[in-house]
């Protein structure tokens, strides 16, 4: 078995997760197990493992051990350390990051072309490194260690690399213009990278292409074939001259400070914190740090090559470039001095100090400070401040503070804000009741951990309300009531009942009372009063609980014969005194007989009528001077014979008898107004059930008297009323608590500022408040005065005064003069140079300090060099300048001036001003500045209340104040002479104009007074009364607006009223004796009349008093009859009893039922022929004539009816009850009653009128900062929210919740960057440049549309130095001579693209490019090109893009493929290219025949409208018109051949192909034209048959032939004749 094959055996076995080791060639492998565990008695060093070793052949069998011999037995024990469970802390395996995600190369290690498109990613690996380490020291030890305890981590995994992405760039330019204007030159065209390649993308192709161009126009002859350019290189790096060129150049060394070397080796500490404020001078004037205390700066010289360029490349002779003048080949320079900055502070604090559900990290800062600045092009300052991330997992923090709303106590309930203005003025406001409104304040508290318990009453520190904005807030504002004086609607007294013993359960002597009730239908609640009595008393005699009911079991029956006397039985029953049977016991007296003797009239007998009722008694109660009486009748039915029985006499058919004897004496309890609640001291209240468990406080009792009072009269003692139905004189109370004052914690001071204070500045101060969240009562402990503090910040210290100190100026400094006389020959000391100074730092008191701190409060840094010149001989002299003249003024000028000297004058250089100008002009200061308004005005801002009403608002309710006297503002700009914005104090102290203004009150709407009660609305019966008020005046101004009115501008109030149906009712008399009129001495009887008096009274008129009134005011329809027919029974007659009670029709009077009454003989007839007349009499039920119907009606709903002096709340609606008939007529309610008829209709319902609640609104925010720091677009807003909406006819909120007002208008100062300079080459006309920008200080309002920014003085900007170093001012560049190879400009930067998967991308920065391409200017110079380049920079809000192939329409079997971006844009690259589609179609051999062409198929076809004829290998012969297409072109085939032939779609080549193919694609005849072949041979035969056989026909008949019309040929050019 070969060496290869052995180990390809190892890796699968491996792979099973055996250990194997080779031991020679031969096919048997020793293989050991893996060890086992380390065992041993103790843990430590002690412990053994094993494991199992067999022997294995290659095949996978294994075998005895003998067969593996030859080779060393692994060994299968060894000692171990045991691991003891607390070595588990002391180690630990530290695992590195993930690396990178690196691409899996490909085995044969070679890149072959992708083939396939890649979907989504490519397979990539990566690594990560594992070692085990001591916790303790964090100390690498070996990884068996930490195997004990965990398996080791994976060290590599799989991951995934996006799909390879090409280069992509753009489509070319056009071609640029031909780089000569005669002869043969050269034009290119140049494309620029959109996307760099990455993960394995094609490279970048090609960025330009040239051609050759040719001009018609011939060069002259007498122009040179070559142009020449001075070229210069790049200027060297500065240094400085050796020693002896310093001496001979008289320059004298500045020492810095002690040593030059300290200067140059600065010693660098860490500043702890010392980018905040500083607290005191004196402080830092301790502290020695090593910083540099000065600056120097070093002059040196620098060179560069200049050389003659000729177009084709080579270099020449300079004097070819230079005539006279020599180019500049040296200058002087500041020596470069690199940023030096000190070492980093410790980290601040980190930003994220608590856990929340946000889980993004937080950060944390260091910095560091310069201590030396870059000069002449040393390196620039690195950054010196950093951010890094920190508290990233946070599960250690403590989690952060919630924060939520609390409330203050509700305060006390109050109506005035509810009242309308014309209201408040009208109503005294001490007895309002009913609805009302009460706020409380809500403030944000920070809530502790959720685990900690809140108690209602907890008490946090109140935070900002801001932190709360998230939730929302709990309710500022609730209805309350004000109890109002007792209101109570009673019902009617029932009757009094009988006389009663006090206790009829327990009688007792033989006084008793009479009582009647009424009940309360409906009582105010929350109030303390009673409604009055409810119940009655008269004291009477011989009271009875149980009376005896006698009622007649039958009519009287004769003992011995029919007539005379007998007996007639009653039925004896005990009834209580409403009615109900009750056992016999009851009744306390003797039981009246159950018998009773009478008589029955015999035929002779006169008979008299049974007893009348008793009328009503005359008086309700006796008093000394008259008493009660009424009485009863009864009448003669029939006249006696002359043996009969004798009528009684007059007096006996008529009894009187006392009623209603009783004084009149009404006694009642009166009960008082409960009480205050007072402590109970009689009874232990804690063993009572009166404690209320829910209440923190006390049970008390309160009591009322209660007196037996007399009606009309006063108290009397109690045993006058009924002891049992005596109200309560005590009931249990809660006491009023003792709650002392509950303030919370004082919030936080507000910070400081956190920067120090200028000289000027005033004091900054720091304020905190706290709130009263319960007031005291009843005695607890009063509220502290102090709810706002504010002191003095003591942590602001002021800024400490630090300034430059500027040493002399150095002399003029010049190239040496070795160097000078090496380079140009000259030998004279003069030209420009520079001269420099020292800079060092002071303090406040002149003693030196640290640079770092002038650089931080001393202002700009004062320049260090400047340019200067040493005279030559041949310059100019000119004298120095004069003196500035005087300013005449604001807005004038000053000029100073100098001349020339000597031969200077004589000079034509010199005469030149612009070169040497004589006189200079500069502008006056000018300290006059004009203000101009600028915006608009803001709104009419309200003076705000103080902190301490504020803070108190919620216990007083107090309006917010929404009119009256405010100010508004203006901003104002401050304008200096040359139009230029200044500092707006310089106009006004403010920066504003203030103005006066008044905001409207509010004015209510107005209603009139009530009108009075109109009539009720029913005539008769139930109805409602209203009265009215009418709109006097809308609302203005947001004023409260009106309640709902009806069309007519009216708002109404309904009562229910009865109309009783007549005021007047008929009082009738008793009726007369019959009268009769006899004839002779015939007796009196027969027929007769009887009258009786009716009179018209008004209703409830006692029955003794005469007042009647006219006739016409009872109802007429009811009038009783005045007299009737009577009958007087004569002696021999049958006498019968009047007529009973009709009885009852059914309830709905049902059509064909009928009513009766009967009545009974009361003596039978003489003799047996005497009839008696009818006993049962009947009559129809009619409806509305002998029968009637009758319901409850109900009137309408009245308004709310509240209390007289409440406004809202609850109140009671009521509607009154009717009886009606059934022909509409209004009963009294007892008629529905003695029907059984039970009203189920709610007569009174509670309800409630809805309080006109106002808008309430919190205080406004304080102002916020500024929105623009400068300029005139900055506004400072502050807000407010809706505590409460608007409820009814309450009034709205305004619109105004935010107001804005202008920011002073401020200057805005900034540092402008201009365009970066064309590339200028010093003294030649190509080669190595500079591009140069400027920064320049300018002045804008803040809108860059409206006021250009304007140039201002530099200083007003800042530090121009520190700002440059922010910035790149100067770029190198390259001029191209004519005929150089370069490089274009730097093309824009693309668009911002991210690496995406299906549309989405999976990360959040993108790349973009951009690049250089190579221009050839003459092709001999290709050598020299430099090589195109680009570069990629991350960006942010990159797009996604995908890349498609698209084609354009085919034209001569060709056509344009081209890749396009998903943006539109036309690309090269991004399209996979094994995708592309193809750009020709080609036909072998080519379609040469008319009307042919090449089919997507490759072979030839016929265009529509004609079909292929084939030769008979399968190639087109030509194409023939197909016979029935309609071409309606009447063209020739030859013109129309040669025509553009529209393009036949695929689908019509198909069509073509199909038709009449005979040869297939292998070359064979197709079966269909054997067959068409054989029936067109059998079709011709068949045609040459018949023909034969016609001619045949027309021989033998020789009929004329008819005539013919002559047959019309057209030629359309389609087809030969």
């Amino acid at each position: 078995m070969s060496g290869r094959e052995e180990n390809k055996k190892l890796e699968l076995t491996l792979h099973l997760n055996r250990r194997e080791r080779l031991a020679s060639s031969k096919a048997l492998t020793s293989v050991e197990g893996q060890w086992g565990q380390c065992i041993g008695e103790e843990c430590g060093s002690g412990g053994v493992q094993t494991r199992t070793v067999w022997c294995v052949h290659m095949e996978g069998w294994t075998t005895h051990h003998s067969h593996c011999q030859h080779m060393d037995k692994p060994e299968s024990k060894r000692q171990c350390f045991k691991v003891c469970d607390w070595h588990q802390d002391l180690f630990e395996w530290e695992i590195s990051d993930w690396g990178g995600c690196v691409l899996v190369p490909f085995f044969s290690n070679e890149l072959k072309l992708r083939t396939t498109e890649c979907i989504t990613a490519q397979h990539g690996i990566q690594k990560r490194h594992i070692h085990c380490v001591r916790t303790s020291n964090r100390s690498t030890v070996s990884s068996r260690i930490c195997e004990f305890f965990s398996q080791k981590p994976p060290m590599e995994q799989a991951c995934l690399i996006p799909c390879p992405q090409d280069c992509v760039v753009s489509d070319f330019t056009s071609w640029s213009g031909c780089s000569k204007t005669c002869g043969a030159g050269l034009q290119h065209r140049t494309r620029h990278v959109l996307a760099a390649p990455m993960y394995g993308g094609a490279n970048c192709p090609n960025l330009t292409e040239t051609r050759t161009c040719t001009n018609s126009a011939e060069c002259p002859v007498a122009e040179g074939e070559y142009q020449y350019s001075l070229k210069v290189g790049a200027w060297s790096k500065c240094r400085l001259p050796h020693q002896k060129d310093a001496l001979l150049n008289g320059r004298t060394t500045v020492d810095f400070s002690t040593s030059s070397s300290e200067n140059n080796t600065i010693m660098m500490h860490t500043v702890a914190s010392h980018h905040h404020s500083h607290h005191s001078q004196r402080h830092h004037a301790q502290v020695h740090i090593k910083y540099p205390m000065s600056w120097e700066l070093e002059v040196g010289y620098q060179t560069r090559q200049v050389r003659c360029a000729r177009s084709d490349g080579k270099n020449v002779m300079l004097s070819l470039c230079t005539k006279d003048t020599s180019p500049l080949t040296f200058q002087v320079c500041v020596m470069p001095q690199d940023c030096h900055t000190s070492d980093w502070s410790s980290w601040g604090h980190c930003s994220k100090t608590c856990r929340s559900n946000d889980l993004s990290p937080g950060y944390r800062l260091r910095s560091r400070v310069s201590t030396q600045i870059p000069h002449g092009g040393g390196k620039p300052c690195p950054i010196l401040e950093e951010k890094e991330a920190c508290n990233i997992i946070g599960d250690l923090l403590p989690k952060c503070p919630r924060y939520m709303w609390r409330t203050t106590e509700w305060g006390e309930c109050r109506i005035l804000p509810l009242l309308s203005q014309q209201d408040r003025r009208q109503v005294n406001v001490s007895i309002l009741c009913g609805g009302g409104i009460k706020t409380r304040k809500t403030y944000c508290v920070q809530v502790a951990d959720d685990s900690a318990p809140h108690h209602r009453k907890e008490v946090s520190r109140p935070v900002n309300a801001q932190l709360c904005e998230g939730a929302e807030p709990p309710l500022a504002v609730q209805n309350c009531s004000i109890p109002c004086q007792n209101h109570c609607l009673l019902s009617q007294w029932s009757p009094w009942s009988a006389c009663l013993h006090e206790n009829c359960k327990d009688p007792q002597g033989k006084k008793g009372f009479k009582q009647r009730r009424r009940e309360v239908l409906w009582q105010s609640s929350g109030t303390l009063e009673t409604c009055p009595h409810l119940m009655e008393f008269i004291p009477c005699e011989d009271p009875a609980c149980y009376l005896w009911q006698v009622q007649h079991e039958g009519r009287c029956i004769p003992t011995n014969s029919s007539c005379g006397s007998g007996t007639a039985l009653y039925n004896i029953t005990c009834v209580n005194t409403g009615g109900d049977v009750v056992p016999n016991t009851r009744c306390a007296d003797d039981p009246p007989p159950t018998e009773e003797t009478c008589e029955v009239a015999c035929s002779a007998d006169c008979v008299v009528g049974s007893w009348s009722s008793w009328s009503t008694c005359s008086h309700s109660c006796a008093t000394k001077t008259s008493e009660g009486k009424q009485s009863r009748t009864r009448t003669v039915l029939a006249i006696p014979g002359k043996e009969g029985k004798a009528c009684p006499a007059a007096p006996a058919l008529e009894e009187w008898r006392v009623c209603n004897d009783h004084p009149c004496m009404v006694f009642y309890w009166e009960a008082s107004a409960w009480g205050t609640c007072l402590v109970n001291t009689s009874t232990d209240l804690n063993g009572t059930s009166l404690w209320n468990e829910t209440s923190a406080c006390a049970v008390g009792v309160q009591s009322r008297k209660v007196n037996c009072m007399k009606m009309n009269a006063g108290p009397v003692i109690s045993k006058r009323c009924v002891e049992s139905s005596r109200p309560e004189s005590v009931q249990p109370c809660l006491l009023p608590c003792k709650k002392d004052c509950i303030v919370t914690p004082f919030s936080e001071w507000t910070p400081c500022p956190s920067a120090c204070l200028t000289e000027n500045s005033t004091t900054a101060t720091q304020s905190r408040y706290r709130t009263i969240v319960q007031m005291p009562t009843n005695g607890g402990q009063e509220c502290p005065d102090t709810l706002y503090e504010e002191r003095e910040c003591d942590s602001v210290g002021v800024c400490p005064v630090y300034r430059w100190r500027m040493h002399k100026w150095h002399s003029c400094t010049l190239v040496p003069d070795s160097v000078r006389r090496g380079l140009s020959g000259s030998g004279e000391a003069c030209g420009n140079g520079l001269e420099t100074r020292g800079v060092s730092c002071i303090g406040e008191n002149g003693e030196p300090a640290n640079m770092t701190e002038c650089l931080q409060w001393a202002g700009p840094l004062p320049s260090q060099i400047r340019e200067c010149r040493v005279p030559c001989k041949d310059d100019c002299t000119l004298t120095a300048w004069s003196k500035f003249s005087d300013c005449a003024g604001c807005g004038s000028s000053q000029t100073r001036r100098r001349s020339l000297i000597g031969r200077s004058k004589k000079k034509e250089r010199c005469l030149n001003e612009e070169l040497y100008p004589l006189e200079e002009t500069k502008s006056c200061p000018c300290d006059e500045f004009l203000s101009q308004p600028y915006g608009n005005w803001s709104a009419c801002i309200l003076p705000n209340p103080s902190v301490f009403e504020s803070l108190q608002s919620w216990m007083v309710h107090r309006e917010v104040k929404e009119c009256g006297q405010g100010v508004r503002y203006r901003a104002v700009a401050c304008i200096n002479q040359r139009g230029h914005l200044v500092n707006p104090t310089f106009c006004t102290d403010t920066g504003y104009i203030v103005e006066v203004c008044h905001i409207p009150c509010p004015l209510d709407c107005k209603l009139s007074e009530w009108s009075p009660w109109s009539a009720c609305s029913a005539s008769c019966g139930s109805g409602l009364k209203i009265r009215s008020k009418w709109l006097r005046e809308k609302a203005f101004n947001g004023g409260r607006p009106c309640p709902k009115l009806d069309l007519k501008n009216q708002v109404y109030e309904a009562v229910p009223c009865n109309r009783e149906c007549s005021q007047y009712e008929w009082r009738i008399e008793p009726w007369s004796i019959c009268t009769i009129n006899t004839v002779d001495d015939l007796p009196a009887c027969g027929e007769g009349v009887q009258s009786r008096k009716i009179r018209c009274v008004k209703k409830e008129a006692a029955s003794g008093e005469d007042d009647s009134v006219d006739d016409g005011l009872c109802d007429q329809d009811e009038m009783p009859p005045r007299a009737k027919v009577c009958f007087l029974a004569c002696p021999s007659d049958c006498v019968m009893a009047p007529w009973g009670p009709w009885s009852n029709c059914p309830g709905e009077c049902d059509q064909g039922s009928s009513k009766n009454r009967t009545r009974h003989i009361l003596r039978l007839p003489a003799s047996d022929n005497g009839a008696c007349p009818e006993s049962v009499q009947s009559e129809p039920c009619v409806l509305n004539s002998t029968c009637f119907t009758y319901q409850y009606s109900v009137s309408e709903w009245s308004t709310c009816q509240l209390s007289e002096n409440a406004i809202c709340g609850g109140g009671l609606r009521l509607r009154h009850l009717d009886c009606v008939r059934s022909d509409g007529k209004v009963m009294e309610l007892q008629k529905c009653k003695q029907f059984g008829l039970i009203n189920k209709l709610q007569l009174l319902q509670s309800c409630v009128v809805d309080c006109p609640v106002s808008c309430i609104l919190s205080d406004w925010s304080p102002w916020a900062e500024c929105s623009h720091t400068c300029g005139s677009r900055g506004h400072s807003k502050r807000s407010r929210r809706i505590l409460q909406e608007a409820h009814e006819e309450g009034r709205h909120c305004p619109n105004q919740l935010s107001q804005t007002k202008p920011c002073p208008i401020r200057p805005c100062y900034m540092w402008l960057l201009s365009d970066w300079s064309p590339c200028t080459v010093e003294g030649a006309k190509c080669g190595e440049g500079l591009r140069t920008r400027n920064l320049s200080c300018v002045v804008h309002q803040g809108n860059w549309h409206e006021s250009p920014p304007q140039p201002e003085e530099t200083e007003l900007c800042g530090d121009v130095q520190k700002q440059q170093l922010l910035q790149e001012m100067e770029q190198p560049c390259f001029v191209p001579c004519p005929g150089d190879c370069h490089l274009t400009e730097w093309s824009s930067w693309s668009s911002c693209q991210l690496t995406c998967l299906e549309g989405r991308s999976f990360e959040s920065t993108g790349r973009q490019t951009r690049s250089q391409a190579v221009i050839i200017q003459a092709m001999e110079n290709q050598g020299s090109c430099p090589l195109q380049v680009f570069e990629t920079q991350p960006c942010e809000g990159g797009k996604c893009h995908t890349y498609q192939w698209k084609t354009g329409g085919w034209s001569n079997n060709e056509r344009a493929v081209w890749c396009q971006r998903s943006d539109g844009v036309n690309v090269t690259g991004g399209c996979f290219p094994q995708k592309r589609p193809t750009t020709l179609r080609h036909c072998h051999p080519p379609c040469t025949k008319p009307f042919s062409h090449c089919t997507p198929s490759g072979v030839c076809g016929c265009e529509k409208g004609y079909t292929e004829v084939m030769t008979s290998h399968g190639f087109l012969d030509y194409c023939t018109r197909t016979p029935g297409v309609d071409n309606s072109k009447k063209a020739d085939v030859k013109t129309n051949s040669g025509r553009l032939k529209p393009r036949p779609s695929q689908a019509n080549d198909l069509f073509s192909e199909w038709t009449l193919r005979p040869v297939g694609p292998d070359g064979r005849v197709k079966l269909w034209v054997y067959a068409v072949t054989v029936v067109g041979f059998i079709v011709i035969l068949f045609i040459i048959a018949l023909s034969f056989l016609v001619c045949n026909a027309s021989k033998t008949t020789k009929a004329p032939a008819p005539p013919q019309k002559p047959l019309t040929l057209a030629y359309d050019g389609d087809m030969d004749m």
